[in-house]
């Protein structure tokens, strides 16, 4: 099965951050890069972004379903 592989760019496009988040989380270890073998620029696979996404709205959901409507009387 051939890998799909994603720029920053894109990457950074797929998530809503800019590829200077992406480049701190790659140096946090939140998201791992890869290197392309010809010009040593970060590669993203696009499985791992589809399941970073995936984790990034299940923890949105989470923190909905925490929050309480307090109105003031």
């Amino acid at each position: 099965m051939e890998r799909k592989y994603l720029t920053i760019k894109q990457a950074a496009t797929m998530l809503g951050v800019t590829p200077l988040t992406l480049r701190n989380w790659d140096k946090k270890g939140h998201l791992t890069a890869y290197r392309h073998p010809a010009n040593n620029y970060r590669v993203y696979r696009l499985d791992q972004i589809e399941l970073y996404l995936r984790k990034m709205e299940n923890s949105k959901e989470k923190t909905r379903a925490r929050k309480v409507d307090i109105h003031a009387i």
